[in-house]
């Protein structure tokens, strides 16, 4: 049974849940032999202000991704009570390599959809560099964002990145992803999915 938990923090809900560690394994081994075939620079499409971005073929994200991505978005559709699905098209798939004082701006993305997941985090990634005696509760963090506060009503929030972690939100949920201040890579993967339903 797949561990799904879908939460509604604001408007929009998002759901969390894990990755295998074959998935993981296959797309970090994958990206980091460099097999040229499999991944094409990426980072000039994205709204970042990170070097280190790159898209996954077709064929690789068929053979070993897919099925998975496709596995948690069917659970968490469910979840939400949405059955008439007729088909989950992946409509692309992309790494983002993070290192220091990088990060990505608030943006949104395109599919019906989205995905972010957790591959390389660096150790002691949120509780780094004290500024004027304050911990930077952001640092390498990423902030999802709808509508605007009120009263009983929170606009913005925060998650702490986790290995293995997905988190599945609606594609026009505005999110950015922090900088941190060590050295290191947290890397994660990406996608966007259109949502075909049966009529």
């Amino acid at each position: 049974k797949k561990l799904m938990k879908n939460i509604k923090p604001f408007g929009p809900s998002l759901g969390r849940c894990k990755v295998s560690k074959k998935f993981i394994k296959k797309l970090n081994d994958g990206f980091d032999l460099k097999v040229k075939s499999n991944f094409k620079d990426y980072s000039s499409k994205l709204a970042s202000q990170i070097r280190n971005e790159v898209k996954l073929n077709r064929t690789f994200i068929n053979k070993y991704l897919s099925k998975e991505i496709k596995d948690h978005v069917n659970f968490f559709l469910k979840k939400e009570k949405i059955k008439q699905i007729k088909e989950i098209k992946i409509l692309n798939l992309w790494v983002v390599r993070q290192f220091k004082g990088e990060y990505n701006p608030i943006h949104y993305h395109e599919g019906d959809l989205s995905g972010v997941g957790y591959l390389k985090l660096p150790k002691g990634m949120i509780n780094n560099k004290l500024v004027k005696n304050k911990k930077i509760k952001t640092n390498g963090t990423i902030d999802f964002i709808n509508g605007q506060k009120g009263f009983l009503s929170k606009s913005i929030y925060n998650v702490v990145p986790k290995l293995k972690e997905l988190i599945i939100f609606p594609n026009y949920l505005m999110h950015t992803a922090y900088p941190f201040n060590i050295e290191g890579e947290r890397r994660s993967f990406s996608f966007n999915a259109k949502i075909v339903l049966k009529k």
